[in-house]
């Protein structure tokens, strides 16, 4: 088994421990991050890194390192775990202190990194595509802060899962903010659509890069708020996280999105991305 960091260290995961008076423990009192790796490479890591400095200000935790030495540890992380794809999870908490609501004196920052395989969506998932429901967004009005207290976006998931579903669209004051662990695209009259930036959803990196793409390959697109009835008018949905990429949505509510079937645009985009991708590995 590979090597997880924690406070300086390499460690099997099994001697890997924290205190219980670790903030993140007690209140959920930190942010993470979540980068692929292609080829022992580290995917789009300005990007994520970047994303990491901003959650870290939002919440007032001080960033223990610099992006130097993130790469150098990230890098040290995935020599110490196998498999050419991987997806390295990092986690930044306050620290230590007694359990009080307002932020310690003194309290030097948590650092925790893990490596687990990067496996994707199955190219069966691709073909047939995923089910998904509707819900009203519960979670609080900073999700641009990729925190983690996750347990809103769990209870939404249990929520899609209970039905049969795989993921949870969330909807707030009437419009589509995105998915209970990943971003949403619609694509109506042939242009993808989705929603703008805003404390309301993550600005995630793949999202990013798939509007890029759709860019560069000059297939209509544009941010814009989508109304919750604008999702039956949808010829296709699809979600997107940096671990699942793109994967198309062919059932809404027990109803079919379309045809029912993944569509052209969402499976144009991912050949891109695939290709993109390959490109990024022989570099």
């Amino acid at each position: 088994m590979g090597k997880v960091y924690l406070e300086g260290q390499f460690q099997p995961i099994e001697s890997a421990k924290i205190s219980v008076l670790d903030r993140g423990f007690l209140f959920g009192d930190g942010v993470y991050e979540v980068i692929p790796v292609y080829g022992k490479k580290l995917f789009r890591l300005t990007e994520h890194l970047q994303r990491l400095e901003n959650s870290l200000a939002e919440v007032r935790i001080t960033n223990p390192h610099t992006r130097e030495t993130w790469a150098t540890l990230l890098t040290q992380l995935i020599e110490q775990n196998e498999g050419e794809d991987q997806s390295l999870y990092l986690q930044v908490t306050r620290g230590i202190a007694p359990r009080d609501h307002h932020f310690p004196d003194q309290s030097t920052p948590t650092l925790f990194m893990m490596s687990n395989p990067l496996v994707g969506t199955p190219e069966t998932t691709l073909q047939s595509g995923i089910a998904a429901v509707t819900e009203i967004d519960s979670r609080w009005s900073r999700c641009n802060i990729k925190s983690i207290n996750l347990l809103a976006n769990v209870l939404h998931r249990q929520h899609a899962m209970d039905q049969g579903a795989k993921e949870s669209i969330l909807i707030r004051d009437g419009k589509v903010t995105e998915g209970a662990a990943s971003n949403l695209f619609i694509v109506l009259q042939g242009e993808t659509i989705t929603p703008p930036k805003s404390p309301h959803l993550l600005p995630g990196v793949t999202r990013d890069l798939v509007l890029e793409l759709a860019e560069q390959h000059q297939l209509p697109w544009r941010e814009a708020a989508i109304p919750e009835q604008a999702l039956q008018q949808a010829e296709e949905i699809w979600v997107t996280s940096s671990t699942k990429e793109i994967v198309p949505v062919t059932t809404l509510n027990q109803q079919p999105v379309g045809d029912g079937k993944p569509g052209p645009i969402a499976l144009q985009l991912h050949q891109h991305l695939q290709t993109f991708k390959q490109q990024f590995r022989s570099n």
